[in-house]
């Protein structure tokens, strides 16, 4: 276990390292970015739960112009936050903005009551009538956590 969570710690940085030089990104094939779940605290059934520092939230977008034909977006946890307890109550949305940053579409994520450590959620394809942003918002508990955007232009 600690094998695959230093696998995915080095997978991580390595992806961190090549996307802080390229964050935010235009989407003509491929745009992937990360950004860090900052430290929060959240209750689930009387329970105290916490979310160290160590995650990131990962969103990757494949497509042309205003055609996406594959988007995903997940969390990946190492040192002390991979051996927490993670995210309960947890879903991914996906929505999409226009230049002028009013959202037009959202693409609501399954709420999952179980908690998980590295939380994953693909979208369906999508044709866009405008460019403008494609985000990735991560709640927890209900409220939402973190955001990864990318612009999608022509």
């Amino acid at each position: 276990m600690l094998s695959r969570h230093v696998t995915r710690l080095f997978s991580a940085l390595t992806a961190t390292a090549a996307l802080a030089l390229i964050t935010p990104t235009a989407a003509h094939a491929t745009a992937i970015g990360s950004t860090p779940v900052r430290t929060f605290e959240y209750s689930v059934g009387g329970m105290a739960m916490k979310v160290p520092t160590g995650c990131m939230f990962t969103h990757i977008i494949r497509g042309s112009g205003k055609k996406i034909t594959y988007q995903n977006a997940g969390v990946d946890c190492a040192f002390v936050a991979a051996l927490s307890t993670g995210f309960c109550n947890w879903r991914i949305d996906f929505t999409y903005a226009d230049t002028n940053n009013r959202t037009y579409r959202t693409s609501r994520g399954k709420t999952h009551s179980e908690c998980k450590i590295d939380p994953m959620h693909n979208n369906s394809p999508q044709r866009l009538p405008r460019y403008g942003r494609a985000c990735a918002h991560l709640h927890v508990n209900g409220v939402r956590r973190v955001s990864q955007c990318h612009h999608i232009t022509k």
